[in-house]
C-alpha cells in the first residue's frame, strides 16, 4: 500500500506532540522549530505551525452530521478498540463517541470523531479487515 502524506496547521508544536505522540502514540519524525513530522498509522502527517483549517458539521453519516474536511485512519478493529479505550480513559472530548455503524453491512465498521487540540477533526474507523472493507459495497 502507498504511504500518504498530509500537512496540516496546528497552533502549537508541543502541543502537538503530546496530543499526537502521547495520547495517539504516534512516532515522532523530522521537525525544525516550525513543523514537526509523525508517523500517523503508518502514513505521514507534518504539523506547521499556523492557522487550522476551517470545518463545519456538513458531512451526513447515517444519523451523524460529521465535521467537513476531516482526515483519518482505518485500523484493524483489536488496534481500534485499544486506542478508544484509551482515549476515553484519558477523557477525550469526542464529536462522536466510539460506535459501531452500519451493523451487518458491507462498510460495518466502528468509528469515532474528535478534535485535536487545535480543532482539527479526525476520524478513527475501525474494521475487521481495513483493506477489504475500505471500498465495500
Amino acid at each position: 500500500m502507498t504511504i500518504f502524506h498530509l500537512a496540516f496547521n496546528v497552533g502549537d508544536l508541543d502541543g502537538a506532540r503530546l496530543f499526537y505522540g502521547d495520547l495517539l502514540g504516534c512516532t515522532e519524525g523530522r521537525s525544525t522549530e516550525t513543523w514537526v513530522d509523525f508517523d500517523f498509522f503508518g502514513h505521514q502527517i507534518s504539523l506547521h505551525l499556523g492557522e487550522p483549517f476551517a470545518h463545519r458539521p456538513t458531512g451526513k453519516v447515517g444519523d451523524h452530521m460529521v465535521p467537513m474536511p476531516h482526515f483519518g485512519v482505518l485500523l484493524q478493529l483489536d488496534e481500534w478498540r485499544a486506542l478508544a479505550d484509551k482515549l476515553v480513559a484519558a477523557r477525550q472530548d469526542f464529536v462522536i463517541e466510539p460506535t459501531l455503524r452500519f451493523k451487518g453491512q458491507p462498510g460495518e465498521q466502528a468509528t469515532m470523531f474528535l478534535l485535536d487540540p487545535f480543532g482539527n477533526p479526525i476520524e478513527i474507523k475501525g474494521m475487521r479487515d481495513p483493506a477489504g472493507q475500505a471500498f465495500a459495497t
